[in-house]
């Protein structure tokens, strides 16, 4: 099921994000990991929050959207594979009308899953939002 998070989601939100993470972004330096961890709380300011839970109500996942960019889809790590991820996106493109996300040029888990998904390459850039040496490929889906 999906639904709108809440602060009170945060610390199991970052859970997520961190089993999601260490599980995808091998390429991340421990610095850079910690440096992202510490702003996650900064970062959900700025997205409409959505989280799936399962049948328990126990939070697996969570999405993050702003205008029509998906800022976040991260799953943990365990359920990956389940078809959570899926779910999501499609929950973001045909009821939020989110058609872009970045994604980390070397995280080819992600991208794997946006092109099997539809998704079209359409920029590159050299460094994140954070001005970091980790490329990010801007991707669509018409």
């Amino acid at each position: 099921m999906i639904s709108s998070a809440d602060k009170k989601d945060y610390p199991v939100l970052i859970d997520i994000w961190e089993s999601a993470v260490k599980a995808t972004h091998d390429f991340l330096s421990d610095e850079d990991f910690d440096f992202y961890k510490s702003h996650i709380p900064i970062y959900f300011e700025h997205v409409s929050l959505y989280v799936y839970r399962d049948e328990e109500g126990v939070i697996k996942a969570f999405l993050g959207i702003s205008d029509d960019n998906i800022e976040m889809l991260f799953v943990d790590n365990n359920c990956r594979g389940t078809g959570i991820g899926k779910i999501l996106l499609d929950y973001a493109i045909n009821k939020l009308n989110a058609r872009k996300v970045d994604v980390n040029e070397q995280n080819t888990q992600a991208l794997n899953f946006y092109y099997h998904l539809g998704f079209k390459e359409v920029g590159r850039d050299e460094y994140d939002g954070e001005g970091k040496g980790y490329p990010i490929l801007h991707l669509e889906k018409h």
